[in-house]
This record gives structure tokens, sequence and C-alpha cells, in this order.
């Protein structure tokens, strides 16, 4: 088994309860083990048009190889309604690989690590509620890099009746 950060994301109808149900979904799967889960954020898109994104992260543990868990989370986008019309176009839902356990590629189709982990207030803030000391031995402690998003407008959105953050077992 591997493990895997996964990240959620959508502007596009209920987020919230897209990416709630999309998390169900790959729960579901037999060859996937949700370990951790972090709290809804609200953020403004970067690069791209359209309402604000809600997004998400979790923690999992998967016998599937990195393109048999990509095939996975694009099937669940498109049970969502995802479409591609354009780069960066507003969607109902948007699952993205975020890093992979002993895994690393830059291809069209899948590179890995995400190369814009870095980059993203709505990827290191919910991604490091779950796991406050990652490191990536390429280019150190992810937390590092907070105060290089800190200009992106994002805010962590309450929860109800919810375990986010914590560990699951």
């Amino acid at each position: 088994m591997a493990f895997s950060f996964i990240g959620f994301g959508g502007n596009l109808g209920d987020a919230r309860q897209i990416i709630t149900d999309a998390i169900v979904c790959l729960a579901q799967r037999t060859e996937v083990q949700i370990i951790n889960k972090s709290c809804f954020y609200q953020s403004a898109p970067i690069d791209a048009i359209g309402g604000d994104y809600i997004n998400s992260v979790i923690r999992i543990e998967t016998d599937l190889d990195p393109y048999g868990l990509l095939y996975v989370c694009q099937s669940i986008e498109h049970q969502f309604g995802r479409e591609r019309p354009y780069t960066n176009a507003p969607r109902t839902l948007d699952i993205d690989i975020l890093f992979y356990e002993g895994f690393e590629q830059n291809q069209t189709d899948l590179t890995l690590p995400h190369p814009r982990i870095t980059e993203r207030s709505f990827v290191l803030l919910p991604l490091l509620e779950i796991e406050p000391n990652f490191f990536w031995p390429e280019v150190g402690q992810l937390k590092d890099f907070l105060p290089k998003v800190a200009h992106q407008r994002i805010s962590r959105l309450t929860c109800k009746n919810c375990d986010c953050g914590q560990q699951i077992h």
C-alpha cells in the first residue's frame, strides 16, 4: 500500500456537497482507504474566472498504482459532470493527485508530485492541516511556502458534525 494526498475543488453548483459526495464515492472503492480529511476552505480563483472555489484535501492509502488512481479520480469527476471546455474553466469538481508515495514523473497525462502544490494556498492550507510537518525531499518543508501564498484570499469554513482534520480509522 502507498499513501497519497488528493485535492478536491469546485465552484459550480453546491460545491461543498459535491466534494463531500465525491469523497464518499472514493471511499467506497475497496482499493482506497481514507486516513485523514481536511476541513473545507473557500478561496478566490487563481488564473481562472468564476466564483469562489471550495477545496479540501484527503490522505489515503491505496493498492492502486498512480495511473489506476488517476483513472478512478477522473471517473468520479465525470460522474459529477466535470467538463473541460477550456483551461481553468469553472467546474463542478476537480480532483488532483497531489502526491503519491515513492512516485515522481513529469508527463503530460500525469505529473507527480503536482507541480503547483507550493504555489496554491487552497492546496497548502488543507494539506498542512492534516499533515503539518509534510516534508518533500526536493523542496523541503511545505509549511515554509506559506508566506509565499499569504496574499491569496482563502478562509477555512466551519464544519458541523464532522471530523475534519482528524485521523480516520
